[in-house]
C-alpha cells in the first residue's frame, strides 16, 4: 500500500480522495495546494500543507503524490503542477477503476484519473496526465497522448491519434483513424469527422427553442 498525498482541494481532489481511498491500494494521507491557495490546515479530516513546504513534511522517498487538477487552459495548470511534483522527486500515482473495462496490455501513464464505465479496448495506449472520465468508449489501436482530458460518454473509435493537452466535451465522437492534432478543444456533442488543426475549436449546432409549447406537441 503506497501512501498518498493529493494535490488540490476542488470537486476533483474530493473525488480523487474518494476513489483511491474506495478503490486502490493507495492510503491518503494529507492534501497539499500552493501556499496563496490554503485556507485551513485540513480537508476532509486529513492534514493540508503548503506545497512549498510538502517535500519536508512527505518526503518523495516515503509518499507519492497525485495531481487533481481540471482541464484549465487546455490541462496546461494540470501540467505544470505534473512537472513540478515530478522535479521534487515525487512518483505519481495513477488510478484506474476496478469498474473499467480494461482489456489493452499497455500500462497507463502516470497521473491518470480513469474512472468508472470505461471501455479500452484492446492495443490502446494512454499516456501521462490523462483523465477519462465515466463511461467512454475507447477504440482498438487508439492512443491519446500527455495532458489530455475527456469528459463523459465520448467515443473514439479505432485507430485514433489524440495529441497531447486536447479536451474533448461530453458525448462528442470521433469517427476511426481520425488524428486530434494537439490542444484541440471539442465541444460537447460535436461529431469528428476528418484530422483536426492545432489549437482548433470544434463546436457543433445548438438545439434551439421551437415556437410550440410542450403541451402542444402531441407525442
Amino acid at each position: 500500500m503506497a501512501r498518498l498525498v493529493i494535490f488540490g482541494t476542488g470537486d476533483i481532489g474530493r473525488l480523487a480522495h474518494y476513489y483511491f481511498t474506495h478503490d486502490s491500494p493507495h492510503e491518503v494521507v494529507a492534501f497539499t495546494v500552493d501556499r496563496t491557495y490554503r485556507q485551513g490546515d485540513t480537508f476532509l479530516s486529513l492534514p493540508l500543507v503548503d506545497f512549498e513546504e510538502v517535500v519536508d513534511r512527505y518526503p518523495p522517498a516515503e509518499y507519492q503524490m497525485f495531481i487533481a487538477i481540471s482541464y484549465a487552459r487546455m490541462n496546461r495548470v494540470r501540467a505544470s503542477k505534473y512537472a513540478q511534483a515530478k522535479a521534487l522527486g515525487y512518483k505519481l500515482a495513477s488510478y484506474v477503476s476496478s469498474r473499467c473495462t480494461f482489456l489493452t496490455e499497455y500500462e497507463v501513464g502516470d497521473n491518470c484519473f480513469i474512472l468508472e464505465d470505461n471501455t479500452i479496448q484492446p492495443f490502446v495506449r494512454i499516456g501521462n496526465n490523462v483523465t477519462l472520465w465515466s463511461g467512454n468508449h475507447i477504440g482498438h489501436e487508439s492512443t491519446i497522448g500527455d495532458h489530455v482530458f475527456i469528459a463523459s460518454h465520448v467515443v473514439v473509435s479505432g485507430h485514433c491519434n489524440i495529441g497531447p493537452y486536447c479536451f474533448i466535451g461530453v458525448n462528442a465522437t470521433l469517427r476511426n483513424s481520425v488524428t486530434v492534432a494537439p490542444e484541440t478543444l471539442i465541444g460537447a456533442g460535436a461529431i469528428i469527422m476528418k484530422n483536426t488543426v492545432e489549437k482548433g475549436v470544434y463546436l457543433p449546432q445548438r438545439a434551439e427553442l421551437f415556437y410550440k409549447k410542450s403541451d402542444e406537441i402531441e407525442l
